[in-house]
């Protein structure tokens, strides 16, 4: 069965435009187009009922002969003459076995031998197959419909000394745009203004707001919350953040899984044989059947066809997978295409990044040692006086210490490569490194700093050992949650590699229940570790990260995972499946939505042969008639549209 293509745009209709129409009006036409697609379908209901009626009950005399074929002929247009032009057009394309050719000949056929409410019935109910198929496509790209709302379609940009409102497309790099409350950013920018607090839901699928100081990046799709603020842009409207993400899960259903590509083959060889075999059970009994009634045996071949029409399996794959994308991207996980979902079934080793994986990314200072002669606030201000000069996560981290009083001025500061900074601030030497800066200055630093595991950041003031300050990593809210959960989703190996010192690596995985891990890795070393382990036999690896450096081992992993979506753009370029909430537990989410999918494709696979097959055997045998081949073949496609419905109305715990 040919997938129409469905444009997303066509599904999501922008409603964000109608804001003055007066709701009552609004409603009544929504409903009106909801209902438009199947107004042909119930005009053929009620003539075929009508018909089935007046027949039955033999109630006009005049209901005979060119009247009733002239009843039903008009009843079967609306339904049959769409589906005989699709044939038509797959034909001219040289495609011709298609699912339209079946019905076609088979309803023309009925009609051939005067059956004409059953070949108007099948017509009805195939058509009727095909929109309950296209509104459960509709349905689950609803869920990307509400992403596709975060797109604004107004910039406020900045042209001959006036913010002028322009469609976010015409803006071009290096423009300058405002955004006002409560309105969302139209493009990736960065901020010009003092501060902002944004909503960035619609990227990230976090809720709580979000504080950007001037100089960060601000993404497209958050919404301004507090004051009027100004960005300079630094990408086109087609490359933001929200629009690759929209165009990757438009393009999700277009990479089709293994299991919806080899239906297609099978439709491909399947059809045929059965038109074939169609055509062999009209004539071939003439030669071994003693009375041939030609019509007895055409009305069974037609039957033959009705039946083996592959249309409930063709739906119900692709319509598995729809559910399961669905569900997934509801529940904050968004799989590039249905192929990753049967990927994540079969893994079984998920590899971690460390920093901004299952810990925040965040540094903050968790003690200060002070072994100088100044109280810890001044101690403070000389160290901070030098950490204003760097650039490091580290500085900024030590940077949020509140102190009193006025703040120290730092002078000719300069970089020791690899170890720290030197510098003078009231007129006092200060020192700021690591141990190796220390020491290179002949200062003695005290034993009691060799085992500590995390971040040290070292001070001296004239020569004289002054203390240290430690810096730490937070582990996210959920990260003990997380492995937890991927160990009960049957996941045998948890393995950690990350570019971060090897004690703290190996803190966090005692503290987690890693079964191992590597610190001090560069990205080629983590693309090595992974390579290796997939030598390994029977070994499927998920590699989790949050992008900005793990690109090629996201790439090369079975399945890459990248964490919050939005923050590296090479990790959406790079990953398979994007977790846009940034919490690793989902990542045992998306097994079991792997899973229950894969579980509700083969359930519609069974479900859709075993019916057929009884069908077809007894329709070979004369024994059941075009009404029963029609439920084989709607009933088939409807249980299994039920079937794939399901995945989305699930609650996951």
């Amino acid at each position: 069965m040919k997938k129409k293509k469905v444009n997303l745009r066509d599904v999501a209709p922008k409603e964000h435009h109608h804001h003055h129409d007066d709701g009552h009006n609004h409603n009544t036409s929504k409903e009106a187009s909801n209902l438009k697609p199947y107004l042909p379908a119930i005009f053929s209901f009620v003539l075929l009922i009508t018909g089935i009626t007046i027949d039955y009950f033999e109630a006009f005399s005049f209901f005979r002969g060119w009247v009733r074929v002239v009843w039903y002929s008009v009843a079967y247009i609306p339904v049959g003459l769409p589906v005989i032009k699709e044939g038509w057009k797959s034909i001219v394309r040289g495609d011709f076995f298609t699912e339209f050719l079946l019905m076609s000949i088979a309803t023309l056929g009925a009609f051939a031998i005067k059956e004409y409410p059953e070949g108007v019935a099948v017509m009805l109910f195939y058509s009727v197959g095909e929109l309950f198929q296209a509104s459960a496509v509709k349905r689950a790209k609803g869920n990307i419909k509400t992403l596709l709302d975060a797109r604004p379609d107004t910039a406020m940009v900045l042209r001959n000394g006036d913010f002028v409102s322009a469609h976010p497309e015409t803006v071009t790099i290096g423009e300058k745009i405002q955004v006002r409350i409560g309105e969302k950013i139209p493009l990736d920018g960065i901020l010009l203004s003092k501060k902002a607090s944004l909503n960035t839901a619609a990227i990230t699928g976090e809720s709580k707001p979000d504080t950007i100081a001037k100089g960060e990046k601000v993404y497209a799709g958050s919404i301004n919350l507090n004051e009027v603020i100004e960005i300079e842009t630094i990408k086109e409207f087609k490359d933001s953040s929200i629009t690759r993400i929209l165009d990757m899960v438009q393009n999700a259903t277009a990479r089709k899984s293994k299991t919806e590509l080899f239906i297609r083959k099978f439709a491909r060889v399947y059809t045929p044989i059965v038109v074939f075999l169609a055509i062999g059970l009209t004539f071939l009994p003439y030669f071994f059947v003693d009375e041939y009634v030609f019509r007895d045996w055409l009305y069974r071949a037609l039957i033959f066809l009705v039946i083996s029409c592959p249309c409930a399996l063709v739906i119900s794959i692709p319509l598995g997978y729809f559910g399961g994308l669905g569900a997934a991207s509801r529940n904050g996980i968004l799989f590039k295409g249905a192929s990753f979902l049967d990927a994540m079934t079969k893994v079984n080793t998920v590899v971690m990044d460390k920093t901004g994986t299952v810990t925040k990314g965040v540094f903050k200072i968790k003690e200060v040692v002070n072994k100088s002669d100044f109280k810890e606030a001044e101690f403070m201000q000389y160290l901070m006086a030098m950490e204003e000069q760097s650039t490091h996560p580290i500085a900024k981290a030590i940077l949020e210490y509140k102190t009193d009083g006025a703040d120290f001025e730092a002078t000719d500061v300069s970089e020791v490569a690899g170890k720290g900074l030197k510098g003078s601030v009231n007129g006092k030497q200060v020192l700021v490194g690591n141990k190796g800066l220390i020491a290179s200055f002949g200062i003695e630093v005290p034993k009691e700093t060799d085992t500590i595991v995390e971040s040290i950041v070292m001070v001296a003031i004239d020569g004289k050992f002054a203390g240290y300050v430690t810096i730490a990593d937070e582990l996210k809210e959920d990260a003990h949650q997380a492995i937890k959960q991927i160990r009960e989703a049957g996941i045998q190996r948890l393995i950690m590699l990350s570019g971060d010192k090897n004690s703290i690596t190996q803190q966090i995985t005692s503290e987690l229940g890693i079964d191992w891990a590597k610190g001090g890795l560069l990205p080629e070393d983590k693309l090595n570790e992974i390579e290796q382990l997939k030598k390994l036999p029977d070994t499927t690896v998920a590699f989790m990260g949050d992008g900005i450096n793990d690109a090629p081992v996201l790439a090369s992993s079975d399945v890459g995972i990248a964490m919050g979506g939005l923050g590296s753009d090479v990790a959406i370029e790079s990953a398979d499946v994007i977790i846009q909430t940034d919490q690793p537990s989902k990542i045992a989410r998306a097994v079991q939505i792997g899973r229950s999918t894969r579980n509700i494709v083969w359930q519609n696979i069974a479900l859709a042969f075993g019916i057929k097959a009884i069908v077809l055997i007894l329709g070979a045998g004369g024994l059941a008639t075009m009404w029963e081949a029609v439920f084989a073949d709607v009933g088939v496609a409807l249980l299994a549209i039920l079937n794939a419905i399901r995945l989305q109305r699930t609650k996951w715990n």
